[in-house]
């Protein structure tokens, strides 16, 4: 198993807002010593990353066993949308996991007759989407609209809203709401 010094010395150090010279002024090394173990240009000796640990100060089974946050994934190829929806009404979002995210983006697809229930959906929030295909029947407050390709919509969530496809073929409309509500 390879474990990346370099890069979790770095995202650790970022984590106590410490710059390579503050690190390196506490660890009694040189400002370059922490610039090549952190490009992985060095690999420091067990006692020489205990050291510069100590300037955190964080033990080496903390920093062992730290998990470094990954780079939040940028593009999904189609197959990667995850389905959260079931029966009539599919939902596919964009990424697997939004926690710390505020924003969430669904392909949904609405088969014909499918609606989102009798009782108006009220959350915290806003959304939007815009109609790809077939009709939508959208009721926000007291208010109702049917929808077709290019028509969009955007309202506060906390609005009492209901969603319908009406007509023969199945509706897709690509929506976001913020913050996440599924």
């Amino acid at each position: 198993m390879s474990v990346d010094i370099g890069s979790r010395l770095r995202q650790v150090r970022l984590m106590h807002n410490l710059s390579q010279r503050e690190l390196a002024k506490r660890a009694g090394v040189t400002n370059s010593t922490i610039s090549l173990i952190e490009s992985n240009a060095s690999n420091p000796s067990v006692g020489a990353l205990k050291r510069i640990l100590d300037g955190i100060p964080i033990g080496l089974a903390e920093f062992f066993s730290f998990q470094p946050e990954k780079p939040r994934k940028a593009f999904y190829a189609a197959e990667e949308l995850v389905e959260i929806g079931k029966g009539p009404i599919s939902y596919r979002q964009i990424g697997d996991n939004l926690f710390g995210r505020s924003l969430q983006i669904l392909k949904e697809c609405y088969q014909p007759g499918a609606d989102t229930g009798k009782v108006p959906l009220v959350h915290e929030g806003e959304e939007g989407g815009i109609v790809l295909s077939g009709r939508l029947e959208l009721t926000v407050d007291d208010e109702r609209r049917i929808l077709g390709p290019g028509d969009a919509y955007y309202f506060e969530s906390r609005r009492p809203h209901r969603f319908r496809c009406i007509g023969p073929v199945p509706c897709e409309v690509i929506s976001a709401c913020t913050p996440p509500t599924f």
